[in-house]
């Protein structure tokens, strides 16, 4: 029989980001703008409703409380950052860069993150509605804490990723490909479309059962008391 210490190896760990931000400067330099470069800046409290960053560059940056409603993100790149009690709706992030980032306490719904790339992110706390992440890039990525409504990963390919203490609600697996998937704690895992493409992840026996009927109907099985 497997050790436990053996067992636990089946499932590579993600590698979370280390970050260490320098002494940061206010931002006081208005709207954003496209293909700006953001480098150890704090944005506190801020209105960034509707700017447009398209393509922009934050390195070292910290971004706290502030309003991104219909924020035009996409292509940015974040790097050695942290997003700290964000909130909008719309914001778009699609083909977006995320590597070595925290998201702590976000309230987001409807965010654009198809086709991004994250790379060593946490994303702690909050609660986020109708995520789209349709073929996004996800290696070493840990949902911890959080609430994840209704989120469509389609198409995506996810590496490392772990889900701990974080209530996937209504989520759409369709064509995902899974190395390293961690659901076993996921306080929540309730699949609405793509049951079948959890090959490379791992789940808990209580889970297992939970899907029982939903893979049972992928397989074509009828169950009869």
């Amino acid at each position: 029989m497997a050790s436990k210490g053996q067992r636990e190896q089946t499932v590579k760990a993600a590698r979370r980001p280390e970050l260490r931000l320098p002494e940061l400067t206010v931002w006081e330099g208005g709207e954003l703008e496209p293909d700006g470069d953001y480098d150890g800046l704090e944005f506190a409290d801020l209105d960034l409703a509707g700017q447009e960053g398209i393509g922009s560059r934050f390195m070292d940056c910290a971004v706290r409380r502030c309003a991104l409603d219909e924020a035009g993100l996409a292509k940015a790149r974040i790097l050695d950052s942290v997003l700290e009690g964000v909130r909008g709706v719309g914001t778009d992030l699609s083909g977006a860069s995320l590597r070595d980032v925290e998201v702590v306490d976000a309230r987001l719904g409807g965010v654009q993150l198809h086709g991004a790339v994250l790379e060593r992110v946490v994303v702690r706390g909050g609660k986020i509605d109708y995520l789209n992440l349709r073929k996004a890039r996800l290696k070493d990525v840990v949902f911890e804490g959080c609430v994840l409504v209704e989120p469509d990963f389609a198409g995506a390919v996810l590496e490392r990723v772990e889900f701990r203490d974080c209530a996937l609600r209504g989520v759409d697996l369709s064509g995902v490909r899974m190395t390293d998937v961690d659901l076993r704690e996921a306080s929540v895992l309730e699949i609405a479309r793509g049951v079948e493409a959890l090959a490379g992840a791992v789940i808990s026996p209580a889970q297992l059962f939970d899907l029982a009927p939903a893979l049972a109907a992928q397989l074509g099985v009828r169950v009869v008391a």
